[in-house]
Formats: C-alpha cells, structure tokens, sequence
C-alpha cells in the first residue's frame, strides 16, 4: 500500500481534501456547502408581501454562489468548488418542503455555531457575508425589461427576509 508523503500528489484514484476542509466533519461540511443552495429557493419562494420569483432572480443566485470563487477566503472558495463538484445531487427544490425559512434560519445559525469552532474569523466573517450576498441578489428587484433601475432597493417584506436572515447569520 502506498502512501503519499509531503510533497507528492496523493495516489491514484484518490483526491486530497483542501486543507480548510479538513478541520469540519462530514455532516459540517454538508451543511456549510447546501447552505447557499437553499438561501437561494428560499429567497425565491413566494411569502406574505413576497413575489414569487423567477427564473433570472435563481439565475442571480447562482451567479452570486460562483462569484465567492473570486473571493479572499479560501473557505468560501473551498465550499464554491465544492458546491460544482456535486455530479449527482441538484439544488433543493421548495417543493420537497425540505427548505422553508424555519428551517433555512436555524441551518444559518447552526453555520454560525461551526463557523465558530472551526473557522478562521476572517473566513467566517467571508462566509457569512457571501451567504447574505446569495439571497441580496436573489432579493434585488428586476423590473420589467430586466434593467435595474439606481436606487430601487428590495420590497418590505424582501428587506425583513433579508434582515431575518443576517440576525441568523450573526452579521447584525
């Protein structure tokens, strides 16, 4: 059996875990990498005061998860690559009622809590903001014609979501 050492690439057929994920168990890791996935269906999924979303908002989140590969934090980049690595799993979809925003706000403070053990401060910090930046962009308002107008911020009931959501997250 051969085993790598320092310096040599790790043997065939197996990858070596980035070393930001080495420090969080498997159901951690899990957690942190299907977090901005579900901020982004519910933020999408239509709520007292809240539109339902379509397809160019869940576009935006998307867009937003793969800019935290262009990010300063090696966790937000490591759980970015992790997140296209998945072959056999898509997104959670609302209608499997396995993501409402009960359960979306304890998930973000459960991040928290991990983040807290096991993560540097400034890629926790990354992390959460990053998060919040998901769900902004999904949350920003696409007037018809899709331009963005100067000024136009979220509606009411977006801006709690997002304000709820931030408290969970610790960046209040």
């Amino acid at each position: 059996m051969s085993h790598s050492v320092a310096g040599e690439p790790p043997s065939a057929g197996r990858r070596a875990a980035p070393l930001t994920t080495a420090v969080y168990s498997a159901a951690e890791w899990d957690l942190l990498t299907s977090l901005p996935g579900r901020v982004i269906v519910v933020a999408a999924a239509p709520g007292p005061g809240r539109p339902r979303r379509g397809v160019s908002e869940g576009l935006a989140g998307l867009e937003a998860v793969a800019a935290g590969r262009s990010f300063d934090s090696d966790l937000v980049r490591a759980v970015v690559s992790a997140i296209y690595a998945r072959h056999d799993a898509g997104p959670p979809t609302a209608g499997d009622g396995s993501v409402d925003l009960v359960d979306l706000l304890a998930s973000c403070r459960a991040a928290v809590r991990v983040l807290d053990r096991r993560a540097d401060p400034a890629d926790s910090a990354a992390y959460r903001q990053w998060v919040q930046s998901v769900a902004a962009r999904v949350c920003r308002p696409v007037p018809a014609g899709g331009v963005l107008l100067t000024g136009m911020g979220p509606a009411p009931a977006d801006r709690r979501f997002l304000d709820r959501l931030g408290d969970a997250l610790g960046l209040r």
